[in-house]
This record gives structure tokens, C-alpha cells and sequence, in this order.
């Protein structure tokens, strides 16, 4: 290591609650993102609770109750705003603490350039012998907060996976403070997500219609990842991969030789994401692997840039779609369940890619478990405060267990005839009946 870069490092080398002394009253705080939480400078601003007024930590996914959240139920000294949102952020919004900021993905960075953060926390691997900190597997909001920061202060973590990619370095020069953290547990694993019988049954539905250089785009949840396991032990070949999320259902593809990413159009040769998040075994994958690059999200969820490549396949879960084709995927009512994410993003851009297909997957319907009726998850209409991810325009291809439709350039009865072919049996007759009301059922159709 140059003796001038580990100089510079030395003198910016302290302690959490020495560099925890530079925000100030009013200030607004990147809090890093996903698997990455920086826990040591969120212990240290905790303590300062009783001398700041008013500082916003801005957030992204945070998978622990923060300490910060935790030290001030008032909320007179720190608010937690959020990008998106984990388990954890749907505790803390029920306890108050919690606020999300509804914005599209490739906007993240955007965001911050118009709203820069005072100070951004990061963690980091150490630094290299060129001066250079890695940023890992973490790269959804930190490019952005980064970018527009006026002080960075970085959490060093040995154990982070090594992530490639031009955007994925910050040199020490950029960096005010360094806080070293012994005995490191990032980044954090999660669990595999397990398919249910449903989510299994859609899958086999979806995964028909993928084909051989398909460029896959796979979302959260036990469908996307049942989806990766059912292509591994299947016939498709050359397959490339240009995601928001690398996650676990990558993994068993990587290991089957499914994917090759020869066939893309753009990046040929390279699995581009912004972000990874899930178990040991993909981290060991990722980590110092060429053909795995982690990108800005203003690139990687850029419709244009995704649609580029041909057959682009964008498989993503929703919660709830109504009559007309309209898709919530991250709010029941004024409860929040999750961000606003890429799901338009790339919903948008798999329409417009050569033999592209867009496909939302969901349950058709839940039990309730007070009278154990089957509720429909196709609705006559949100409830109140739902948040519309994306509207009715663009929807294409829904997925249920009961089969696949699309909506694209269906008018509003067609729209309901297919959106009921696909509903569960129990609630069909009701959204019939709803659909003659709005006067959309036609006469003509078969029920």
C-alpha cells in the first residue's frame, strides 16, 4: 500500500463516537442499505440523542429495529425515512418511527442529486493498495447518497463479498472519516425464500413461456425464487441475466451452467445487477467474480438501457390488481408491505424489449382467517390509501394459479373477462357482478 494513502488513512482512522460528533441539528443522514446497516455509527448517533433536534436518517431496507429509532419513540431528535421496506421498516411504520418516500428505482440516484444527504454512512471493505475502498454487493441507494454527500464516513467490514464494477469503488480521497469494526458480521444472510404450493403452481405456469437466450429479471419472494430452481433442472439454455436484485434464485442457475449471458445485446458476457441480498452461497459466488458486476441503479433499471437486450423476462410478485388492470405491489390500505422498487421499471421495459414478456405473479386469493372466506387478491378496487405501483396503461401478463393473461391493449370488458378467468372460483360470481355494476361485462360473455 502506498505509504501516502496509508497515511491518510491513519489520520482519518477513529472511533463511531468520535466521527458520530460531526452531524448536527437538522442534518440528513444515509443510513447505507439492505445487508449492509452501518451499526456501529447508528450506535453512536443513538447516544447524541439528547443533543440533536430534527435529523432525518434516510434509509433503504433496514433489516434490524435501529438503535437510533429505538432511543427516540418522540421523534423530536431523529426521523427515519425510507426507500424501501423490509420486515423490520413494517414494525417500526406500525410502531410510528417508520416513513416511505415513493420513488421508482432507477430514480434513487436522482433523488439524492435534488435532496443530498449532509453525511452518508457507508460500510466498505479495507482498503486496497491503490487507495480504494469497495463498496460490495450494496449499490441501490449508496451511488447516489455518495455522490452528493458533503462528508462520508465508512464503516470497514472484512468480511463483505468483493463486488465488481465501475461504479463500485470510492476512493479515500472522497472519504472524511474511517471507522474500523473488529469482529464484523456483514454482510447479513437471509434465509432462502420457500415457495408455498401456490407459488409453486404459478411458477410452472410462468416458466413455460421462457425461452433459450431468455435476459432474466427476477423479483423477490418464493415464486421468483421457485421459478430459478425449476429453469435450473430444464432444457433453456444461454440465458443472461440483467436484474435490479441478484439473490438466491440465481444461484442454482450460475451452478447448472444456465447462464451464459452470450446472447445479450448489451453487456454480453457479464450478470449485471444493483444490489445482492440472500444466503452465504451466493455472497461466495459474487465475491471477486468478473463475470458478476453491480451497477448504478440509473443504468441497471434504466428501461431504455434494459430494453436493449432481446427477451427480456421481468418476473415480479404483487400484492393486489383491480378490474382494470391496475397493480399495487406495496401497500395494502395506508400499511405499508414494501417499496416501490423496479417493479415498473423493468415491467415496462420487458414490454418494449424483442420477445420480451412482463409477467406479475400472485395468488388469486387468501383466506381469511377470522371467517376462513377466500378473499380475492383480483379486487373491484383498492382499499382506501393503497399505493398504485403501476398503472392499468402498463400492465402486460398476470399470473395466478389458475393461469396467465394478458391485459396489454385489452379494453376495459376484456380486461375483466380475462382478470376472472384467472380468479379463484370462490370469488368469481362477485366480480362478475361488480363488473356488470361498472359496466364492463358484456352481455356476450360466457357467464
Amino acid at each position: 500500500m502506498s505509504n501516502t494513502f496509508w497515511a491518510e488513512y491513519k489520520s482519518k482512522l477513529m472511533s463511531a463516537d468520535e466521527a458520530a460528533k460531526i452531524i448536527k441539528s437538522g442534518d440528513r443522514v444515509g443510513y447505507g442499505e439492505c445487508a449492509y446497516p452501518t451499526h456501529e455509527m447508528d450506535k453512536a448517533l443513538a447516544k447524541r440523542k439528547d443533543e440533536l433536534f430534527g435529523v432525518q436518517l434516510m434509509a433503504g431496507n433496514v433489516f434490524h429495529y435501529l438503535e437510533t429509532v429505538k432511543a427516540d419513540p418522540t421523534q423530536e431528535h431523529f426521523i427515519l425515512n425510507n426507500l424501501s421496506f423490509s420486515p423490520w421498516d413494517r414494525r417500526m411504520q406500525e410502531d410510528g418511527l417508520d416513513y416511505v418516500i415513493p420513488s421508482t428505482l432507477h430514480e434513487y440516484p436522482d433523488i439524492y442529486r435534488d435532496r443530498p444527504v449532509d453525511v452518508a454512512f457507508v460500510a466498505v471493505r479495507p482498503m486496497n493498495d491503490k487507495g480504494y475502498f469497495n463498496l460490495s454487493t450494496q449499490g441501490v441507494k449508496v451511488f447516489g447518497e455518495l455522490a452528493s454527500a458533503k462528508q462520508i464516513i465508512v464503516e470497514i467490514h472484512d468480511k463483505l463479498p468483493l463486488a465488481h464494477g465501475n461504479d463500485n469503488w470510492l476512493h479515500i480521497s472522497r472519504v472524511n472519516y474511517i471507522v474500523e469494526v473488529p469482529n464484523s458480521k456483514l454482510p447479513m444472510c437471509l434465509p432462502e425464500s420457500q415457495a408455498s404450493e401456490i407459488e409453486i403452481k404459478i411458477a410452472n405456469i410462468i416458466v413455460d413461456v421462457i425461452e433459450d437466450g431468455a435476459c432474466l429479471q427476477l423479483g423477490v419472494g418464493g415464486m421468483p425464487n421457485q421459478i430459478g430452481k425449476i429453469i435450473a433442472k430444464s432444457d433453456v439454455k444461454d440465458l443472461g441475466v440483467h436484474t435490479e436484485l441478484i439473490n438466491n434464485a440465481y444461484v442454482d442457475l450460475f451452478a447448472n451452467g444456465k447462464i451464459t449471458n452470450t446472447r445479450k445485446n448489451i453487456d454480453k458476457g457479464m450478470s449485471l445487477a444493483s444490489f445482492a441480498l440472500g444466503s452465504q452461497a451466493l455472497y461466495d459466488f459474487i465475491d471477486n467474480n468478473p463475470s458478476v458486476n453491480i451497477a448504478c441503479p440509473s443504468y441497471t433499471n434504466n428501461p431504455w438501457v434494459i430494453q436493449q437486450n432481446d427477451k427480456v423476462m421481468s418476473i415480479c410478485n404483487c400484492l393486489n390488481i383491480d378490474i382494470l388492470g391496475q397493480v399495487s405491489a406495496e401497500s395494502v390500505g395506508r400499511k405499508q408491505v414494501s417499496g416501490t422498487g423496479g417493479l415498473m421499471d423493468f415491467h415496462y421495459a420487458a414490454y418494449h424489449s424483442k420477445g420480451g414478456k412482463a409477467i406479475l405473479g400472485l395468488a388469486s386469493a387468501r383466506k381469511n382467517k377470522a371467517t376462513g372466506e377466500m378473499e380475492s387478491n383480483i379486487v373491484p378496487a383498492f382499499v382506501p390509501g393503497t399505493l398504485v405501483t403501476m398503472p392499468a396503461s402498463l400492465t402486460s401478463y398476470i399470473a395466478t394459479e389458475y393461469g396467465m393473461v394478458n391485459l396489454k391493449g385489452r379494453s376495459t370488458w376484456e380486461r375483466a373477462e380475462a382478470l376472472v378467468s384467472i380468479a379463484h372460483p370462490e370469488c368469481q360470481d362477485e366480480l362478475i357482478q361488480v363488473c356488470k355494476e361498472a359496466n364492463i361485462w358484456r352481455k356476450t360473455n360466457k357467464r
